[in-house]
């Protein structure tokens, strides 16, 4: 991905209203990416700066290319209303309506909701895989006691043996033809 990462940012470098570019989230921009979520590298994100997306994209030049290309442009915020349909400027409009500590508690409301659902699906998927773990314990037990079965090679060696019988046989009754 950092060949084509790499691409992108020389392809939007000095592009004006878009910005294509590295954070190193262990250095000088740990603030930047604590501030915009950012967990794990690499991760992608995308939008008007204050309320910034993450990408779900493909990570291929081309798709990446074609998303900034459809995306990367001045679209509807507070900063530029003009830009937004009746739906959107009534939205924006509803929230500058709002007191700034009404706007902020809904805000953390649903970013604690979202932080809940991830917590959740992460004790989920745990659960998952100690039962997972669990019936991995019961089926290598199962196949060691089934393989463990002191008649299994001495019926795989009696098929062997008949089988090779009858193959012989074949043979000498096709000899016997001729």
């Amino acid at each position: 991905m950092k060949p084509a990462w790499d691409q992108l940012m020389q392809d939007y470098d000095g592009a004006e209203g878009a910005l294509v570019a590295d954070v190193d989230c262990e250095g000088e921009g740990k603030d930047l990416c604590e501030q915009h979520n950012v967990e794990g590298f690499p991760t992608i994100k995308w939008g008007d700066p204050s309320a910034m997306e993450d990408y779900e994209g493909e990570r291929e030049y081309e798709d990446m290319n074609k998303f900034a290309e459809e995306n990367l442009k001045p679209s509807c915020s507070p900063a530029n209303i003009d830009l937004c349909d009746e739906d959107k400027k009534a939205q924006i409009q509803k929230f500058q309506a709002m007191d700034e500590a009404v706007l902020l508690a809904e805000i953390e409301k649903v970013e604690s909701e979202i932080k809940q659902a991830s917590t959740d699906f992460d004790a989920e998927v745990e659960k998952l895989q100690a039962k997972y773990e669990e019936f991995e314990k019961e089926k290598e037990k199962k196949m060691k006691e089934l393989k463990s079965n002191a008649d299994l090679p001495m019926m795989k060696a009696v098929i062997k043996a008949t089988e090779a019988k009858e193959s012989k046989t074949t043979v000498e009754s096709h000899s016997a033809e001729l």
